[in-house]
């Protein structure tokens, strides 16, 4: 069963919110990870502030676990193939729908785009499909 966490919650939606608007406030760049990550490790300009973007998404939850003592468990009830799919397929769904999660449902939907608000519709509704799809027919946890 999922564990619900209304305070650690919404800390960390706050500060991937502030995360966000920093970026675009101070580099005029929209905080999408998928783009982040794609163009850190391409050639051309832009990668310092990437790269540490990026280090930034990785050392906080490390970070979060040394000093305040929080475990942030790794496993998955899904097996690792279809794990290895899922990937697959969001790398195809972020490359068709022109960025991810982050990018349309946090800085998208802040700037009223109305793509991102039909990408992030879509989104929910493919993830609640597929909640109950592994947990109700598939029986996953």
């Amino acid at each position: 069963m999922t564990e619900f966490t209304p305070v650690q919650s919404l800390l960390g939606g706050a500060l991937i919110g502030l995360a966000a608007v920093l970026l675009m406030a101070l580099h005029g760049r929209i905080a999408g990870m998928t783009g982040i990550l794609a163009a850190a490790f391409a050639p051309g300009a832009g990668r310092g502030w990437r790269l540490a973007f990026l280090a930034g998404a990785i050392a906080a939850p490390l970070l979060l676990m040394q000093m305040a003592g929080v475990q942030i468990p790794f496993d998955s009830p899904v097996p690792l193939g279809w794990t290895a799919v899922s990937g697959l397929v969001v790398g195809i769904g972020v490359t068709y729908g022109g960025g991810c999660t982050s990018g349309h449902g946090v800085c998208g939907m802040a700037r009223l785009s109305a793509r991102s608000i039909v990408a992030t519709l879509t989104f929910m509704l493919a993830t609640g499909v597929t909640v109950y799809v592994t947990r109700h027919l598939l029986g996953w946890v």
